[in-house]
């Protein structure tokens, strides 16, 4: 069945179509009554054979380019599975091994036979289960953006015979990969009933340059107490073809791949390769960021880990601070994008007097500066605790020091080390006013990264992994993510087309301002351009065909709407 995506005008060319609709009396009688048949009448020169979608601007800004873009650009729109429902309902789905093999079997769930699962009431998912992206709304609010829901099938694609699976894990350590792992390979044993599950070494570069390592429920019986990943990680080492390759070879029918962003673009690109080759395969990512700045989720698994170890810097910090005349305690806490961890810590800490991220501009010199704000915190308390986001700056330190365009093997740029060009710089402040004071620099970012995941984590970890095991079993490919504190299936663009962070104009970050008491070192443009960034993102779709009060109604609530609040 073709597929057909109907792109709505752009913004010029719908504000025109709402002026020529007052114009005309809104749209009602006459002329306007022959417009809208005319719209019809479109609607029904499509072919019967064509599965019509229509997307919604705003929802989805990375798709506006397929307007103009070029033909291997459009190739992406065959991925995107997009439907709406009544009262503004909109289900962006993830593909299913039915969408190119339209004969593919289906059999009976093997958890409807396992003494541990046969008894939950209403164990399976229902079909029609899905989870909105919102849920901050007022009595007017469409439905909105919704996903499908994790969770198991009745009906699944693969008998546990014929399943061959393998897990890889890619990118930076975080607390919980073993955890999941773990669970990837005992869910698949134990629920499933999967003995052929293989572990990929090294990342991504393991398909094609390392050994595939069979893996039991009782080689991984304990790995989730130790930190790292049992399977080894590195960066980049994406060769797409290669893979599949390697994946067609080996008759590989699920691959499982833990990473962050790069990684899940990366599966994305493996899923498009193995589609187009018309293989029965499975592709389920499970996102992983210590930073927590995966778009959509609620959260990243490990980022608790992250924050409670970062609490023990601090406090270690707050310590040395203390012990010394005019003391100051700097941590820096990773965030290469995103300061959660940092705002996070800060928050539970409640000992820090200053937290630096990089969604919040802040300026050294003058009046109501950093230093001028060190300066007079020591002079009141004696010492004081800075906790500062490795990507916080940057801007600033590119102005003293020439930056290079280095990247790393997974194409981040690479950061200039903000934790001691601040040291430095506060430093050479005192010694200009000739002021004592004494600085500790803590960077326990590799510590942080190597811990074992907490109990929240090795929780999360394991709903997380359970989750990609029933999807897919089920025949879906996707990435894995809590949202709204449901798990769902989320289409792989939809997690790497954006980054998640800190809003500067939520709640969540004036309770940071209050604890610290720090000054928010923001100009009045800052602000602005924040708050219309803010109001842009939680524009609600519009309707399909929406006239211009509906319209106006819509762009009211949004700006009164955020679903940033924690």
């Amino acid at each position: 069945m073709a597929s057909h995506i109907i792109l709505p005008p752009d913004d010029d060319d719908e504000q025109q179509r709402r002026e020529d609709e007052e114009n005309d009396g809104g749209g009602s009688g006459g002329d306007g009554q022959q417009q809208q048949a005319g719209g019809n009448d479109a609607k029904a020169a499509l072919p019967f054979s064509a599965m019509c979608v229509r997307i919604s601007r705003d929802s989805y800004p990375n798709l506006r380019a397929l307007r103009n873009a070029s033909h291997a650009s459009l190739t992406d729109a065959a991925y995107v599975k997009i439907s709406e429902g009544d009262f503004g309902y909109v289900l962006d789905d993830v593909p299913h091994l039915a969408d190119y093999l339209p004969d593919v079997p289906t059999y009976p769930n093997p958890l409807q036979d396992h003494p541990a699962y046969s008894t939950v009431k209403q164990y399976f998912v229902n079909e029609d289960d899905t989870v909105p992206q919102k849920v901050v709304v007022q009595k007017n609010s469409r439905r909105g953006v919704h996903f499908r829901r994790a969770g198991p099938r009745q009906r699944v694609n693969f008998e546990s015979d014929e399943v061959k699976a393998c897990i890889v894990s890619c990118g930076g350590l975080c607390p919980g990969l073993n955890t999941v792992i773990r669970e990837l390979v005992c869910g698949l044993a134990h629920m499933y009933n999967v003995n052929n599950i293989f572990g990929i070494q090294n990342g991504y570069k393991g398909f094609y340059s390392s050994n595939y390592v069979a893996i039991t429920p009782k080689t991984v019986n304990d790995i989730h107490k130790r930190g790292g990943t049992v399977l080894g990680t590195s960066r980049g080492g994406h060769d797409t073809k290669k893979i599949v390759d390697n994946i067609q070879d080996r008759g590989i029918n699920q691959v499982y791949i833990i990473g962050g962003d790069g990684t899940q673009k990366g599966a994305y690109e493996i899923y498009k390769e193995i589609r187009k080759r018309g293989l029965k395969v499975a592709v389920a990512g499970v996102p992983k960021t210590i930073d927590n700045d995966i778009a959509i989720i609620d959260k990243s698994f490990g980022f608790d880990s992250a924050v409670e170890e970062a609490q023990r810097a601090i406090n270690s910090a707050h310590v040395e601070a203390c012990s010394a005349e005019n003391g100051i305690g700097l941590v820096k806490l990773m965030g290469r994008y995103s300061g959660f961890i940092a705002m996070y810590a800060t928050l539970a800490s409640r000992d820090v007097d200053c937290c630096l991220i990089p969604e919040s501009p802040f300026y050294m010199d003058g009046e109501g500066g950093l230093l001028q704000y060190v300066e007079r915190r020591l002079k009141e308390n004696k010492h004081m605790v800075i906790v500062v986001a490795e990507g916080a700056g940057q801007d600033i330190i590119a102005k003293s020091i020439p930056a290079s365009d280095q990247q790393d093997a997974s194409g981040n740029k690479l950061l200039l080390d903000i934790g001691l060009w601040l040291t430095h710089k506060i430093k050479d402040h005192f010694k200009s006013k000739k002021m004592e004071m004494t600085i500790k620099y803590i960077d326990p970012t590799y510590m942080i990264r190597a811990i074992p995941s907490n109990a929240a984590d090795n929780v999360y970890c394991t709903l997380l992994a359970h989750s990609a095991i029933h999807g897919a079993m089920a025949g879906y490919s996707f990435t894995v993510g809590m949202v709204n504190g449901r798990h769902a299936y989320i289409p792989f663009y939809r997690v790497t087309s954006t980054r998640n962070k800190v809003k500067i104009t939520d709640r969540m970050w004036a309770r940071l301002l209050s604890s610290t008491n720090q000054p928010s070192f923001l100009s009045q443009k800052d602000i602005d351009e924040a708050r219309e960034a803010d109001r842009l993102a939680n524009k609600p779709p519009l309707p399909s065909v929406a006239n211009h009060n509906v319209a106006k109604a819509f762009d009211q609530s949004a700006s009164t709407s955020s679903n940033g609040e924690i």
